[in-house]
């Protein structure tokens, strides 16, 4: 059996250079959302099966990497099919795991707890440009609040965070769960079948409204009902008038509170936002995940065509595990994106502090040694960053290599 150098298809391995661009933007994320008072949480990378396959995560639940069962438990069912010789998978997102986690120490946290997550996630889905099988989510989540406070308080910090990284400017769209529920049971699509309707719907963006119509009849919906449906898309900036729901049957299938909570969201945010943010209302904005509840949110950068932000409330998803409800809404950032921006645009960040690099020369006495480590351990207490190292052959090469890690100043010593 040969060794393969490569790594597995779609999980990215970071040289030096990539990881003080991915620690700088990390810090930079955390101090932000640090400021609006969420607290750092770390949650497992492996789930039980039963939760990541809860029907919750859309079509995310057929892109799990499984884990199978171990040792005698493994050899036990190896009889009785595929699904029992799984007990659990890598987790696909960060919200799963927060459930869990927050129905597991409730009794140790602050109500509402505002949690923010970093950490990896793994789909088994077909890697392309911006899109990996392992990447970075950056996770804020506000549960306790069944108050419009909880979205403000996320599109906000999440717009300021964004701000930051000066990646010119980008639009936050909005939506409700409830609004485009309400919309499909007006159009007498059957209840059974709406997670069907939105993941279609989810596509327009690709497809348009011409392959969302036909992609639905091909789901075996009826053609009066698709119809009535795409006509309302049609009509979408009426989708905010009264009148326009009331005559087209689809306020009797809604709370009265949504298009209120939108507005209020809309017009609160928008007062807040830096000057490089805008924030609009999109009927068309589904979001995958099937355990949304209510309001949904999703950023992409204007000049890049790119969405790298999104997020919504789920409000039933704790109550499963708790027993009963618990109000949670939460914002996800896909750190891969926003790095393959900035460097893709040569986009300058303000990343780690230049350092020193001490290299020795082969032979150097005792003595010598102790004086530079003494002077390298007195530059550290001061701040620098400071690496020593043998000096090869070819220095030239040595420091050009060193420079592109960030090390500007060398101080060689020579043997006496």
């Amino acid at each position: 059996m040969s060794f393969v150098k490569t790594p597995v298809k779609g999980m990215p391995e970071y040289l030096p250079t990539d990881m003080d661009v991915r620690e700088y933007a990390i810090r930079k994320i955390k101090d932000t959302y640090r400021k609006y008072g969420f607290s750092l949480i770390e949650t497992p990378a492996i789930e039980h099966i039963e939760n990541l396959t809860g029907k919750q995560g859309g079509e995310n639940e057929q892109l799990i990497f499984k884990i199978l069962k171990r040792g005698e438990k493994l050899n036990e069912s190896l009889s009785e099919g595929v699904d029992a010789l799984v007990d659990s998978g890598l987790r696909y997102d960060l919200t799963v795991p927060l459930s869990r986690f927050y129905a597991n120490n409730v009794s140790h946290l602050p109500t509402p707890f505002k949690a923010l997550q970093i950490g990896s996630v793994w789909r088994a889905d077909r890697p392309q440009k911006g899109r990996f099988r392992q990447f970075t989510q950056c996770d804020i989540d506000i549960l306790g609040d069944k108050s419009t406070l909880a979205e403000i308080e996320l599109i906000s910090a999440t717009a300021d965070m964004l701000s930051r990284f000066n990646l010119g400017q980008f639009t936050i769209r909005l939506n409700d769960r409830r609004l485009l529920k309400a919309m499909a049971l007006s159009c007498d699509m059957p209840e059974d079948q709406l997670n069907t309707v939105f993941i279609i719907l989810d596509k327009m963006d690709k497809v348009g409204l011409t392959g969302v119509q036909e992609m639905l009849i091909e789901a075996g919906l009826k053609n009066e009902s698709v119809e009535k449906y795409c006509m309302l898309f049609q009509n979408a900036d009426q989708l905010t008038d009264p009148s326009f729901l009331r005559d087209h049957q689809i306020d009797r299938h809604m709370d009265p509170s949504v298009l209120p909570n939108l507005k209020a969201i809309m017009e609160i945010v928008e007062k807040n936002l830096p000057s490089d943010g805008r924030i609009v209302f999109d009927p068309t904005l589904v979001r995958g995940m099937s355990y949304y509840t209510g309001p949904i949110f999703e950023i992409s950068l204007e000049k890049f065509n790119l969405s790298v932000a999104g997020g919504g409330r789920y409000d039933e998803m704790i109550g499963k595990y708790l027993g009963s409800p618990v109000p949670a809404c939460g914002f996800s950032i896909g750190l891969e994106r926003i790095l393959t921006v900035i460097k893709e645009n040569n986009i300058q960040l303000d990343t780690p502090q230049t350092g020193v690099a001490f290299l020795l020369e082969q032979g150097i006495t005792r003595e010598q040694m102790s004086e530079t480590l003494l002077q390298a351990n007195q530059m550290r207490e001061e701040g620098t960053r400071v690496l020593i190292a043998h000096r090869n052959n070819n220095a030239k090469f040595q420091k050009s290599q060193l420079s592109a890690l960030g090390y500007q100043k060398f101080i060689e010593v020579f043997k006496k």
